[in-house]
Order: C-alpha cells, then structure tokens, then sequence
C-alpha cells in the first residue's frame, strides 16, 4: 500500500473514531439532562432512571456499523432448485404434431388452446415479487399430463420444471375451473334428434342415448375401506353416464362409493328424476306394432324398466 494511502486510512479511521466518540457523548448528555428533569419531578424512582441510563450508554452494534459506512442496502433473494422447462417450452409447444398431443396430453393442440382461452378468466395469475407465475396454458397442460398418464406427481413436474405440491395444485385448480366453468356447456344432452338419427342407423330407433357405470380407482381412506372396494374387489369411485350415439357424455353423475348399486346410484340421480318428469327428451313417439314408444335410454338390468328406459339384455340372461 502506498504512503498516501496508508495516510488517508489512518485518517479515515480517526475521523470515523472522532464521529463515534461524539455520538456517544450527545447521547450520554441527553440522558443525562432527561434523567436530572425527571428525578426534579419525581416522576421515576432512582432504580428505573439507573436502568434507564445504563442501557442508553453508547449506540448500538448497528448505530456504530451505520456509522462507518458499513451498512449497505441489500435486495431480498430467495433460493430455490434450478428447474428446467426445456421439455415444455422447446419440444411440446413448438416441434410436437397432433398426433403426439394426442399421444401425451389426450387432445389436439387447437384443441388445448381453446381450453385455456376457455379457462383464462378464472385460471390467470398475477406475477409477485418472489416468483413469475405459471401461465395458464402451463397451468393447463401439468393437469392435464396428469389426468392422462399414470406418471407420480414428481415425475410430471420434472418434465415442466416445477415441485410435486405445483402439480397437485393445478390439477385441483383446472379441474374444478372445468367444472364450474365448462360442465354445463359441454356435457349436454345438444340435438336430439341428431341423437336419435344415430342410434336408428345403429339399429336402434327412437333412442337418445345409453347409459351405465364405471368404477374409477381411487385409494381408500383406511377407516372406510369397505365403503370403497367394489364387485370386483377394488377400491373406486361410481361415475354414471350417459353418453350418445357417438359415446360422448351428455349426463353425469359420479362421486358415489364403489360398493354402491348402480341401481341405486341412478334412482339417486338427476337423471332419475327428469326421465320421471317427462322432461329430458321431447314428447316424439313412434309406433312398434301396435304400441307407441317415446324415446328412450338404453341400459342394462341394473336399471329398473321405465316409460323412457329400455333394458337390453345379454343373450343367456
């Protein structure tokens, strides 16, 4: 170090003792005046203005660092994992087909876009000071990987770079925007009697659709074990549907425990009830012989035979 240098070091540092020095004084002299005013008045015992004066002696460890210029403003960082999104942003938005959306994400990528411009509204983020949100269309597309492979949660957010607890949230997200937003603007019963045409050239006439259960597989909770496992010995829940000629749904009803009757499920239901009223289908009959038939659904025994439901039966049964 040059002597120059050390000089004005050496100064820098008495001038910085000198400030100290001086600060600690002001402040010892104002507690003084402060204490002498105040045991003139009677205001405070002796032990409290003691007490008082011991803890004003000096400033503080950063008054002092303050002081020296030691103190410097600093932005707030917060740490987390390096992530990827390569997978995401490179390859499945930009060099994937429709057959390869078809393959890893269940639908057409004009399809998916129609999604998100559906689900925007309620699915949009704002960014925050710690972190830039997920856009929707990302958002879309982790719920939807999920729903249509049987990866784990980890194994899907390694693929768009996120945690396991983001994926679980937009599953949960996107699926309940779908069915508040969307349920009732596609699962409907559309034009009956584009319905009915169908099912006539199947060789069915005067029907407007076909209706059954599925069991979807769930885990258990340990103290309703039995409520849950099904006739064929596993745990589920009962979706019941109603689909048509094409076998796109048009009424459901899902959510019932696995051990639970389709019969049951169906005399429960909202379906149940309008076949009951008259009023899910148009009143338009034919005639078979010499009986007039409304339309009707198509079911299996486990559907009790009713003015708008015909049972097929297997052969045997």
């Amino acid at each position: 170090m040059e002597p120059a240098q050390i000089t004005l070091a050496i100064r820098s540092t008495l001038n910085t003792t000198c400030i100290i020095q001086q600060y600690m004084q002001h402040q010892n002299l104002a507690k003084r005046n402060r204490a002498s005013r105040q045991r003139q008045r009677g205001d405070e015992s002796d032990e409290d203005m003691d007490t008082d004066f011991s803890q004003s002696m000096g400033p503080g460890k950063a008054g002092i660092m303050v002081l020296m210029g030691q103190v410097h403003a600093v932005e707030c960082r917060f740490w987390a994992w390096e992530t990827s999104t390569d997978w995401w942003d490179r390859i499945a938005l930009q060099v994937w087909d429709d057959s390869q959306w078809l393959r890893k994400f269940r639908m057409r990528k004009g399809t998916f876009k129609e999604l998100c411009d559906l689900l925007s509204p309620a699915l949009k983020r704002m960014n925050t000071k710690m972190r830039a949100a997920l856009t929707v269309e990302k958002r879309v597309a982790i719920a939807l990987r999920k729903l249509a492979s049987p990866d784990s949660y980890r194994s899907v957010g390694n693929q768009f770079g996120v945690g396991k607890s983001t994926v679980g949230a937009a599953v949960m997200q996107v699926a309940n925007t779908i069915k508040d937003l969307l349920i009732s603007r596609v699962v409907t019963l559309g034009n009956v009697q584009v319905m009915v045409d169908g099912f006539a050239a199947m060789g069915f006439p005067n029907y407007g659709g076909a209706i059954d259960g599925t069991h979807i597989p769930v885990l258990a909770l340990e103290h309703q074990a039995g409520e849950y496992i099904n006739r064929k010995g596993y745990f589920s829940i009962v979706l019941q549907a109603l689909v048509d000629h094409k076998g796109r749904f048009t009424n459901i009803n899902v959510g019932w425990l696995g051990k639970v009757h389709d019969a049951r499920i169906f005399r429960n239901s909202g379906l149940f009830q309008k076949l009951q009223e008259g009023t899910l289908f148009p009143d338009q009959k034919i005639t078979v012989g010499d009986v007039e038939m409304p339309i009707v659904i198509l079911g299996d025994p486990a559907y009790a035979l009713m003015p708008h439901e015909a049972i097929h039966r297997q052969p045997g049964q």
